[in-house]
């Protein structure tokens, strides 16, 4: 095993800042993970003789006794899975980790093999029946849920179908992403003589420092392209994985399903693309400018996170002061914003440090409504760290109010609107840092960080869609896609947003080969730039309603996934089903890229 050379770093104070998993169990060898995986599988075992081959006689007594047990299961068994996933997430070289995340893993496709008949069954109600339970005020706490499971009815199979995907997923897909996770974890980065991790790599991106960049650059491009072999298997086995069962189910694309599963038409999300696609002259308008304004010839991919030279703007943030900056945003838009992010902090709920084998990235658990959700970071003191803090104590506090309202059932919302809270509470984080800094040559370094954290939002994660699309096509046309071939899909799709404002060399063709998101939850990047457009949307609404508006989206969030999206948001007067509004989203980044050119006359003269 290779070990990760340490590299000398300013402390932040999130050293020590790691989550109490107790909640769950007391360890790993807490003898009542194994006594609570036996009970789950009683209960399913239970569940499966009280109602298999009877659910089409169950009325909506029955019906609600039944989601009730369900439910209980669900929970229980969540409960273990949470446990070995936040486990494994801190430490992915950990054997002992890897061995109970497999183990859970195949203990949970064995209680959705025993579980399967039930969704079935549902579906199979003809529609007169099933609309009459749905009707009856007795299952209100499952509507929903019963009604929105019916979506999938034309693309399920038989129980056995069903069973053997389940099963042979355990050592498929499940066991091909885990091994995707495993090794870019391990990569090591060369660095001034030293060994560090690709996160830790991909944060000297951001340095004042142009050479820093390159060489960082061209550190991470030899790393990713010693791994290419490996990494671009992974990517055709699990593409042609995805093919093979979208085609046994009927799916009419790779992206179907994704969409279903979002609660969003396939009209609204092709409105999205087009909308983003169609506003890429944002991105070169804003990177042409931050070219003049680091007084470089061209910019390369290594210059797209270089801060501006203001010294005013480099400002390291302390652990504490990163918890203060959030807190005091959050209050002031609602007291129960703060008090739901405060038991995080308070409760250890958080797990911050930069640590070897620490997964990369951010994101929050939502966990199950009997415990409460967990937040994970690689906290380094940046700006952009604080932003991500708001962003995934957001996540925190939707799934917090959600799971209190309506439990389980409508606590997990779609992708699509599940970064509704997130993304508002980086705004409200953001506003207050503007107002309260008085330095225009600050406040512009600010605006062009926002803005281009809006652009990874919206525009890199509908480029990264593109590629997404590209491959998965291609993979299905051409079989099996060389690395060059999935990089030259890749440079297509990110030169096509940067257009001639970013000059992208050919090495800069290999990065896709550490996004995650491509193999754990296929189609998901589109979701980000749903809710980030989404978001700026509501906003607009904030600042023009004040206080009235506060207690309509806290209630969209307590509402969680208890009805459609497009019906939780009417009740602010979005309108979903528009397939103009994402323009109102992309008018606001637009405006935003307007001040930063006017700010940038102020300071630089241009």
């Amino acid at each position: 095993m290779t070990v990760a050379t340490p590299v000398e770093e300013r402390k932040t104070g999130a050293e020590q800042i790691v989550w109490d998993l107790s909640v769950f169990y007391a360890g790993i060898d807490d003898p009542a993970l194994e006594q609570d995986m036996k009970r789950v599988s009683q209960m399913a075992e239970a569940f499966a003789a009280e109602y298999k081959g009877k659910v089409d006689s169950l009325d909506a007594e029955g019906l609600m006794d039944a989601m009730t047990a369900m439910d209980a299961i669900t929970d229980l068994g969540g409960r273990i899975g949470s446990f070995a996933g936040l486990l494994y997430s801190v430490d992915t070289v950990n054997p002992q980790y890897g061995a109970l995340i497999q183990k859970v893993t195949e203990f949970g496709s064995q209680i959705n093999q025993k579980l399967v008949f039930w969704e079935l069954e549902w579906n199979a109600l003809d529609e007169a029946k099933a609309a009459a339970l749905l009707a009856d005020p007795t299952i209100t706490p499952f509507r929903h849920k019963l009604e929105s499971d019916r979506r999938f009815k034309p693309f399920q199979l038989s129980e056995i179908e069903e069973q053997l995907l389940m099963e042979k997923s355990v050592t498929g897909r499940s066991a091909w992403t885990r091994l995707f996770t495993q090794l870019i974890a391990a990569i090591r980065v060369d660095w001034e003589g030293a060994h560090i991790t690709l996160t830790q790599a991909l944060t000297k991106l951001h340095d004042a420092d142009a050479d820093v960049r390159k060489r960082a650059g061209a550190a991470i491009t030899t790393a990713l392209k010693g791994k290419s072999m490996e990494l671009s298997y992974i990517f055709n086995v699990l593409a042609a994985d995805k093919a093979s069962e979208d085609a046994r189910r009927q799916y009419p694309s790779w992206i179907s399903y994704r969409n279903l599963d979002n609660k969003a038409p396939d009209a609204v999300v092709e409105a999205l693309i087009k909308a983003v696609t169609s506003n890429y002259d944002i991105v070169a308008r804003h990177y042409a400018l931050k070219r003049r304004m680091l007084g470089l010839d061209k910019l390369t991919e290594n210059d797209r996170y270089a801060p501006l030279k203001i010294a005013s703007a480099d400002h390291f943030y302390s652990w504490e002061e990163a918890r203060d900056v959030v807190l005091k945003a959050f209050q002031a838009f609602h007291p129960d914003f703060a008090a739901a992010a405060k038991r995080f902090f308070d409760e250890n709920w958080i797990h911050a440090p930069v640590l070897p084998g620490k997964r990369g990235g951010a994101f929050c658990s939502y966990t199950v409504a009997s415990a409460h959700p967990f937040v994970f970071l690689n906290y380094e003191g940046k700006a952009r760290d604080v932003m991500t803090l708001a962003h995934e104590l957001g996540h925190g506090i939707h799934a917090y109010l959600s799971g209190k309202a309506h439990g389980n059932v409508g606590m997990s919302t779609p992708l699509t609107t599940a970064e509704m809270a997130s993304t508002f509470g980086e705004r409200l984080v953001f506003r207050d840092l503007m107002a309260n800094e008085p330095d225009p040559a600050a406040r512009l370094a600010m605006l062009a960080q926002k803005i281009e954290d809006s652009f990874a939002t919206v525009f890199r994660q509908v480029s990264m869609n593109r590629f997404e699309d590209g491959y998965h096509n291609a993979r299905r046309t051409q079989g099996e896609l060389p690395a060059d071939k999935l990089s030259s899909i890749w440079l297509q799709t990110q030169r096509a947003m940067f257009g001639d404002s970013v000059e992208l060399s050919d090495d800069y063709g290999a990065w896709w080969s550490y996004i995650p998101h491509f193999l754990n939850t296929p189609g998901y990047v589109y979701a980000y730039a749903f809710g980030e457009l989404l978001v700026l949307a509501l906003f607009k609404l904030y600042e023009a309603r004040g206080a009235a508006f506060v207690p309509q989206f806290m209630g969209v969030l307590e509402a969680g996934d208890s009805d459609w999206p497009e019906a939780i948001l009417a009740k602010v007067g979005v309108d979903l089903t528009d397939l103009t509004f994402w323009n109102q989203g992309l008018d606001a980044i637009r405006e935003l890229v307007a001040e930063e050119e006017k700010l940038a006359k102020e300071v630089y003269g241009l």
